[in-house]
């Protein structure tokens, strides 16, 4: 990619395309989930697409800290690894397979290599290897959007003084026309009055490249019954019939010689076989009968993990009914290590692991706040960079189920200042006011931390070597010294020089015995005698200690 201008492909204009392509997919996810009739009329396939592109933007983001001046190579592997790690069902797994052929071209691209040649080979490649992922390949489908604008992408990348801005503008061009033209090709499509939900999703991604490259936002090609339709009333009869009746995704751990052999055996038990990834990470997705054979499999070609089991039945019936009632309220909260989790966990939460170089997806958020069954769900991110994502799943389990669920995220910036909201949770209270008053006391409550400096850097309080000792007070280095302990109390007399009445002491991993942590709790005892204080082992990384003051 480059800019409306010309140029080297940037860390910017990708990072920029993310967002614009997670905001247009967000804008067109029911749209795109009321196509859904193929090959499963689940209603999820603009959700599944949304939540890839949303795990991939997430990634590459984390990786880069947003900066455009960021490794690039570092930043676009984050990006497919994202995409892998997060797809969700049949067309976001295949999605995720296109857009990691994208970016392994992009970082593979020579310096005197013409961008337009570069994005025109690698919507090629991505379209190849989408054809390849999928166990048997249907026309009138996502393959055949992606096909469509790889063979217009060619036909124009080779003429002098063509750019990647022309070429995504042609591509974006053909995907539209061709998404048009696939109920011609698939019946079930045809009869339902509408055009295949993966093809318009890829349509919707090429366009955001088009807005991105050229500042213009695309005029849709409406076909015979439109986009917009949405999908007839579903059949009442067994919506399963003619096909498998379950789900199956899970990520694997294989090497490469095992997958002929994964393929050709889940192929044999049911359909819509896509296999995606490489280099010893896979994801994998088929419709079965017999849900314990498909996970054999893959045990025997590795190790199978993040097992998801989808009963068609049960999801279409909560795609018609809204699922069942749904009622009380819960606290979803995201834990930076075990002990953490287990102070979540008895304050009556449903806790999502996360932490530094582990954060959660949007699909991990979504998945908690759906799954804890309540009316009313609180979450808690208590990260900076996970409250976007948590901001994204509520939008979204809301939006499933309209009227049914409400979802508040309390921006938790810190593991301390989400034990100081969860504290206070009072499910007997309105939702409105229980609220209110953790976010109140999150927002009151003074956090900080201290950890251990990974390489050289310049921070708010001078250079920092490998190995000093960090002093963090609401997400800013502002103490730089060569002593745990020095560091801590200085930062626990910051925090309490506005007054207080209780210190939280969490100590991490990196103080398995709590000494660092017991020797602060005593300094404060005796500085500050009127505070009272409190010391949990939290288990977290890279932090040996985290407090907070309220």
């Amino acid at each position: 990619m480059e800019t409306p201008g010309s140029g080297p492909i940037t860390l910017g204009v990708v990072l920029r395309f993310v967002d614009v392509a997670v905001d247009a997919l967000d804008e067109a996810r029911e749209e795109i989930d009321a196509l859904n009739v193929y090959p499963v009329p689940d209603g999820d396939t603009g959700t599944n697409m949304y939540l890839t592109v949303s795990a991939a933007r997430d990634a590459v983001r984390e990786a880069s800290g947003g900066d455009p001046g960021s490794d690039l190579g570092a930043a676009l592997t984050a990006f497919a690894r994202g995409a892998l790690l997060g797809a969700r069902g049949n067309s976001g797994v295949i999605l995720s397979e296109m857009l990691g052929a994208i970016v392994r071209r992009i970082a593979r691209a020579g310096a005197e290599e013409r961008n337009a040649i570069v994005m025109a080979d690698a919507l090629r490649q991505a379209s190849d290897a989408a054809y390849a992922a999928v166990g048997v390949p249907v026309e009138g489908t996502m393959l055949t959007v992606a096909r469509a604008a790889a063979e217009a992408a060619e036909s124009v990348a080779a003429a002098d003084g063509v750019r990647a801005r022309d070429v995504f503008t042609a591509s974006a061009a053909a995907a539209r026309e061709a998404l048009a033209r696939t109920p011609e090709q698939l019946e079930v499509l045809r009869h339902a009055g509408v055009v295949d939900a993966g093809g318009r999703g890829v349509s919707v991604i090429l366009d955001a490249a088009e807005t991105v490259l050229t500042g213009r936002r695309p005029t849709p090609v409406t076909g015979p019954a439109g986009h917009r339709i949405p999908i007839p009333q579903l059949p009442t009869g067994d919506l399963t019939a003619d096909g498998p009746a379950y789900e199956v995704m899970y990520l694997l751990d294989a090497e490469d010689d095992a997958i002929p052999g994964l393929r050709a055996g889940l192929a044999d038990l049911g359909d819509s076989l896509v296999v995606v990834g490489g280099e010893g990470l896979w994801n994998v997705h088929v419709h079965v009968d017999d849900v314990g054979a498909a996970i054999e499999a893959g045990i025997a070609a590795g190790r199978p993990h993040r097992v998801r089991v989808t009963h068609f039945a049960e999801q279409i019936a909560e795609v018609r009914h809204r699922g069942p009632a749904r009622t009380g309220r819960r606290v979803v909260a995201v834990a930076a290590g075990p002990g953490l989790a287990g102070l979540f966990a008895e304050a009556g939460a449903v806790v999502v692991p996360g932490g530094p170089g582990r954060r959660p997806s949007t699909g991990q958020l979504l998945e908690a706040i759906v799954a804890c069954g309540a009316a009313e769900v609180v979450v808690l991110p208590n990260d900076s960079d996970t409250v976007r994502v948590a901001q994204i799943a509520a939008r979204t389990a809301e939006a499933d189920h309209e009227g049914a669920l409400r979802v508040a995220v309390i921006p938790t910036h810190a593991q301390v200042t989400g034990l100081a909201a969860v504290a206070v949770h009072e499910p007997g209270r309105a939702f409105d006011q229980d609220v209110l008053e953790m976010s109140a006391t999150a927002s009151h409550a003074r956090q900080g931390a201290v950890t251990v400096a990974a390489r050289q850097a310049m921070t708010m309080a001078g250079p920092c070597e490998p190995g000093d000792a960090l002093g963090v007070v609401s997400g800013d280095f502002v103490v730089v010294g060569h002593d745990l302990f020095t560091v801590a109390v200085d930062i626990l007399d910051r925090l309490l020089a506005g007054g207080g009445e209780l210190v939280t002491i969490v100590a991490g991993a990196d103080d398995p015995d709590g000494a660092l942590a017991t020797r602060c709790a005593a300094y404060v005892e005796q500085h500050h005698p009127v505070v009272d204080v409190v010391v949990y082992d939290g288990g977290q990384e890279r932090y040996p200690l985290l407090v907070s003051v309220e």
